[in-house]
């Protein structure tokens, strides 16, 4: 774990996708209520809209949102809104957080901490994918 780090490059090498798969079915969460849906995105053309729609709202973030400062303590790492890697990567782990659950009966169960809980699932999906060695490099 000590060797694990936040790059931007991605290898293209294919990672099993039940490896993927388990380490999502496994994740934890506050009052086992998983208040998150994971969405596993393997298809070209797919990613590919995915990487626009994140490049458009990131250039809005880059050049109105961010602020001067933050956009120069960036600039030191050579990011931008440019997320090429999303074509590269063999697959793209979408998390979606889901504020309440709908029980049997139909009725709304609100999902407390789901941020939280949200946070630390992708933490520990991280932390998975490194042991199996199939992180970024």
């Amino acid at each position: 774990m000590n060797q694990r780090r936040s790059v931007r490059f991605i290898s293209p090498e294919p990672v099993p996708r039940e490896v993927i798969d388990n380490v999502i079915r496994t994740a934890p969460s506050g009052a086992h209520t998983e208040p998150w849906t994971f969405v596993v995105v393997s298809d070209p053309d797919t990613k590919h809209q995915i990487r626009q729609i994140v490049e458009e709202e990131e250039e809005v973030n880059y050049r109105q949102r961010m602020g001067d400062k933050w956009v120069n303590d960036l600039a030191k790492l050579k990011t931008n809104w440019i997320k090429d890697y999303l074509d590269v990567a063999p697959y793209l782990v979408l998390v979606f957080k889901q504020t309440y659950g709908i029980l049997p009966n139909d009725k709304k169960r609100t999902h407390y901490y789901n941020e939280i809980s949200v946070s630390i699932s992708c933490g520990i999906l991280l932390a998975a994918l490194q042991v199996k060695n199939n992180t970024a490099h």
